[in-house]
């Protein structure tokens, strides 16, 4: 059986590379911002922005509310649910 040796410079410039490629690859750009409609449903945002990097929720008198982040790309979504369904939403961009 061979085993496969690699440096640890091979593997840092192998790291960066990955690193790279995946913010490049962000889900959060101000494209898909403008497709999260009011209304919309937690499966319909996350089919368009993917799984959101922090969420937290809450129920009080039968009304549930949630709110999700997703951070990428040098910028942040933040999604307020209501019920279920997008009520707010805000681009944030720090450093502009």
């Amino acid at each position: 059986m061979a085993s496969i040796i690699v440096s640890p410079m091979k593997s840092r410039i192998a790291l960066a590379v990955l690193v790279i490629a995946l913010a490049a690859c962000s889900r959060v750009t101000q494209e898909n911002f403008s497709r999260v409609q009011e209304g919309m449903t937690e499966q319909q945002v996350i089919a368009i922005l993917g799984e959101p990097t922090e969420s937290n929720s809450v129920t009080v008198l039968g009304v549930s509310g949630t709110v999700a982040r997703w951070e990428g790309g040098g910028a942040v979504i933040t999604v307020r649910f209501v019920n279920g369904q997008a009520a707010l939403k805000t681009f944030d961009k720090p450093g502009r």
